[in-house]
Parts: C-alpha cells; structure tokens; sequence
C-alpha cells in the first residue's frame, strides 16, 4: 500500500485528533511567551524559529506524543525544513511516530471586508506543494476568518478556499479547509448557517477524486455539521479550540459526533521551557487524553 493511501486509512478507520503545531511568524511570538520564553530571550527570527522548533520538537519526540492518540499533526514551512533526531520532521512523524503530517500553507489574512477576512495571495504554492509530497506530507491547512453573517463575504471566502483546494487536490495532497468563524462574533450562529450552505454548494461541485477535510469552529448547534461529515468527498471534520477554554472545547467537541479535534493553542497551555521531562511529558499526556476522548463521539 502507498503512503497516501496508508495515511487516508488512518483517519478513516482510525481514532485521535489532529495536533496543530503550525503557529508562524504572527504567532510566534504568543506561543513562546506562553511556554515561558519572552521576547527579550531572543534578537531575531532566526533565534525565534530555532527556539520555537525546539519546542515543538520537545512535545514531537515525548513518550506521550504518540499515534495511539495523536492522528495527524499540522507543521509550519519552517518547521518541514527542519530535522528532528537527525530526521526530516515530516519524516520523523510519520515514520518514527505513526503521526500524519500536514503543511500550513496560508500566508496569512486580508484586512476585514463584507464580515470576513480572505486569505491572502499565496506565491509559490505549487512548488511548496511539491517539496511537500516529496516528504510525505498527506495534506494542507489554509485559514480564513468570517467574522459577520455576511451572505457575500461569506460566499467570496468559501470560493477562495475551494478554489485553492482544487489546485491542492491536483498536486495529490488533501486540503484542510479552515473557514473559522470567530468565537466572540456577535452573528456566530447565523453566520454558520450561511457558511454551511456554502460549504456543501461547493462540496458538490467537486470531482470524485477530490477529497478533502474541513476545519471548522466548534458550532453553536450540535451536531450542526453532519451533511458535511457524511458527504463523500469529505475525509473528516475537525475542530478548532478557537479560543475556547479545553473544558469547554472538550465539552462542545462530544456533542458533535464525528467530529474530531484539531487543536492548537489548548495543546500547549500547560508545558514549559524549564519543565523537567518527566514533569513536561505528563502535563502533556494529562491535556492528550482529554482531547481524545472528546473525539471519539
């Protein structure tokens, strides 16, 4: 059996979650500064990106970080150039730890325009895409924000992301598309109605060969997404924390069966730099398991 197809099987048959691991260069920053690094400990991106690898690969090479629970984890371009134990991070993933690897591969938002923030330009995608299959990367991630329950914004943005996606789908990778409503938007709910409808519209214009995965915010209705987990071009839905507190997303998570985690910033809460291993390795296992069981619903 190929790579790919090894890979699809995991999330098809296959229980866990997605770890985000994908923070880049705007959120550099707050990740660090949350794990107990200020910005006056470096002087340049370049020691950022060392010291935030370094990091990501302290909860990579854990004993609790494993494919037993963890399904997939989303990478940053800076992350996929680097090594991990003398390994291409990608590689060292999915060969050392059973773990689907993933690629952010947005470039960031647009300003707000009609009640959403599109993604903006995104140059070299094709060549990105194929170092990326050269590593065994089986997917994407690219990020928009919807902000109001504008039916135009809404509309353009959801186009966006699938246009995108088609060129992903071409290049024999599975795109992750993440249109998140914002948590604290004062039109959440109606604005995940007129991005469902979306969704499935462009869903069903897609040719049997391309799949994709969804990530969504967790919704205001339960089980608000079923047609869109249940449709045949659809590998899985996953979820964003969001901002949401873990007890919370863990708890809006289980009312959403089918639906998965794909968290980032809850991952990371409780590990820090000074940590001791055996300490590091526990906070770490102690926000796994939550996270894991919430996905199997």
């Amino acid at each position: 059996m190929q790579i790919f197809e090894k890979q699809l099987n995991r999330f098809k048959e296959e229980l866990g979650f997605i770890a985000a691991l994908d923070q880049s260069g705007g959120s550099t920053p707050t990740a660090l500064k949350t794990y107990g690094i200020n910005e006056d400990d470096y002087s340049s991106d370049q020691e950022m990106f060392d010291l935030v690898h370094s990091m990501r690969s302290r909860i990579i090479t854990s004993p609790s970080f494993t494919g037993d629970r963890v399904l997939g984890s989303i990478l940053f371009e800076n992350t996929l150039d680097r090594d991990i134990e003398g390994k291409a991070s990608s590689l060292y993933l999915w060969e050392e730890k059973n773990i689907v690897p993933f690629l952010k591969v947005d470039k960031g938002l647009e300003a707000e325009e009609n009640g959403v923030q599109l993604m903006k330009p995104i140059p070299g995608l094709d060549e990105l895409l194929k170092k990326a299959k050269s590593k065994d990367i089986f997917g994407t991630k690219m990020r928009s924000v919807v902000k109001l329950a504008n039916a135009e914004g809404i509309q353009a943005l959801v186009e966006q992301q699938f246009e995108v996606a088609k060129q992903i789908c071409s290049a024999g990778l599975v795109p992750i598309i993440e249109p998140e409503v914002d948590i604290n938007s004062p039109e959440k709910a109606a604005a995940e109605v007129l991005l469902k409808e979306q969704l499935l519209k462009q869903l069903d214009l897609l040719e049997a060969n391309e799949l994709v995965m969804l990530k969504i915010s967790l919704p205001e209705s339960a089980n608000f997404y079923q047609s869109c987990i249940s449709h045949k071009n659809v590998v899985k839905v996953v979820a964003l924390s969001g901002g949401y507190p873990i007890t919370e997303a863990n708890r809006r998570l289980t009312e959403n069966n089918g639906v998965i985690a794909s968290f980032s910033r809850v991952l990371t809460d409780n590990l820090y730099s000074g940590q001791p291993d055996a300490d590091f390795n526990a906070a770490l296992a102690a926000t796994i398991a939550p996270i894991y069981e919430a996905s199997k619903t």
